[in-house]
């Protein structure tokens, strides 16, 4: 028999799955035209895009983000992100900016703030 912590933390990692993967189909279509996309100094949400390291497919996440030139941080707290975890395994990525993919290399660091820098120059 689980344990009621082990029972409640599943059932929280779900939920807070779920709720991502909901609201994710609702917000990539709007910032794939642009769509609150940062200017080039500024805040804002883009669209990364990486490669999964186990099937190989591309995976698309929408993220806030900060700008600055060809610069575009983007993190996350949950140590559990896959987005995350996929630029890890692989530096390459791509961004949507402006309503365009662009190719982009990715500098990441884990820490209570995990912080994935993409580079599009």
């Amino acid at each position: 028999m689980l344990a009621p912590d082990r029972i409640a933390r599943t059932l929280t990692r779900n939920v807070t799955h779920t709720g991502f993967r909901a609201l994710n189909q609702v917000v990539r279509p709007l910032l794939s035209t642009g769509l609150g996309n940062p200017l080039p100094i500024g805040a804002g949400a883009v669209v990364v895009e990486t490669t999964g390291r186990t099937s190989g497919l591309p995976r698309q996440v929408p993220l806030l983000a900060v700008r600055v030139g060809d610069q575009v941080a983007v993190s996350t707290v949950r140590g559990d992100s896959q987005w995350f975890a996929n630029l890890e395994a692989s530096n390459a990525a791509r961004v949507q900016l402006t309503g365009r993919f662009r190719d982009a290399n990715a500098c990441t660091t884990r820490g209570p703030l995990n912080i994935a820098v993409l580079s599009t120059a």
